[in-house]
């Protein structure tokens, strides 16, 4: 049979009628098992793959397509493997409640401007995964288009339902385990907090500006445990390389901190190769920490120490969100669970 075979024609070899047939592919309304199976049977039978995936768009007033805006690059982003492992859990949650993904290009930087689909693509929703600023004009673009949005890492006090982890939880904890080993001398990397890329040591006014919650968060979670650090460092963004430079800013002093905390593993991971370069042991001359749970073989015999987060829960608790909100349901916020993980790369300060 050609590829012209319509609906009307397996109604009509199962003996239906259209609107029946019609029935047994949507799964909406009243149809009999039995009806249902003889119609897939002449649908098979004629070579029918189903109604078109425009014409159920049509009717139902629905895409089945939710936006996924990274909040980066996405060649800076699929380096990170939390990126991936959350859209992961993401994507393979969505796909059964029949959503697909559609990713968004992003830049994270501020003066850009938005990628055409931010304004044309048709979704159902959208989500921010990560680095969802107050001032975000793709967050603008959308609620402007009343596409309902979904916050992974954002910010509070919007009026959104945000998906975040327990940052500044974690981040005390971390900071108290450095403390308890006798640490003073502690130092911040930051990730990128808002607008222009830098490498650069943070002022107050740069804290100031901070328009990064998940970075925001974790500095708070430092104050908690009473700690101030003696340097606070804002990294370009969440990669090794990224971690490298921020770390010989740190270390590359004639008195350096006796401890680093980084505000992701990636960039720990580029701080401990920067302290390997100067000529300083992990931890015997610095300890480093990070923040995200990530397993790094390759920095072997090193193993991070850090703040385990749950990658693929947190995909999946953005998609039942997101179907929350096509159910017409208003969610309340999440907030998942983090764990202390202690490696090698932690240990008392030098001694005096």
């Amino acid at each position: 049979m050609t590829d012209r075979t319509t609906l009307a024609d397996v109604a009509a070899a199962a003996g239906v009628s259209v609107s029946t047939a019609s029935l047994a592919f949507s799964g909406a309304g009243p149809i009999s098992a039995a009806t249902k199976e003889r119609v897939l049977a002449a649908a098979t039978e004629l070579g029918y793959a189903g109604p078109s995936a425009l014409g159920r768009s049509l009717r139902s007033g629905r895409s089945g397509i939710v936006g996924v805006v990274i909040g980066d690059q996405l060649r800076r982003s699929f380096r990170d493997p939390v990126s991936v492992r959350v859209l992961d859990g993401l994507a393979g949650s969505l796909g059964p409640r029949g959503l697909g993904v559609l990713l968004v290009p992003a830049t994270g930087d501020e003066d850009d401007e938005n990628d055409p689909l931010v304004a044309t693509a048709p979704l159902d929703a959208a989500v921010l995964l990560f680095g969802a600023r107050r001032s975000s004009p793709i967050l603008g673009a959308l609620q402007h288009r009343g596409i309902p949005v979904v916050l992974g890492e954002g910010p509070t006090g919007l009026g959104l339902p945000v998906v975040g982890v327990a940052d500044r939880q974690g981040t005390r904890l971390l900071a108290e385990h450095l403390r308890d080993l006798g640490h003073e001398r502690i130092a911040v990397v930051t990730l990128p907090l808002g607008g222009a890329r830098r490498c650069a040591p943070v002022d107050p006014t740069r804290l100031a500006e901070i328009d990064c919650p998940p970075a925001e968060h974790r500095l708070d979670g430092l104050r908690d445990a009473g700690i101030e650090p003696v340097a606070v460092v804002e990294a370009a963004a969440s990669l090794v390389e990224a971690g490298t430079d921020a770390g010989r800013v740190l270390l590359d002093v004639a008195d350096p901190p006796t401890a680093v905390m980084t505000q992701s593993d990636l960039l720990a991971a580029g701080v401990i190769i920067a302290a390997r370069e100067l000529g300083l042991r992990v931890p015997e001359d610095v300890s480093v920490a990070g923040f995200d749970g990530l397993d790094l073989p390759w920095l072997a015999p090193d193993v991070l120490t850090s703040v385990s987060q749950p990658f693929a829960a947190k995909g999946q608790a953005v998609a039942e969100m997101v179907t929350a909100i096509l159910a017409g349901e208003q969610p309340a916020d999440v907030e998942l669970p983090v764990e202390l993980r202690l490696g090698t790369t932690t240990g008392p300060p030098p001694a005096a």
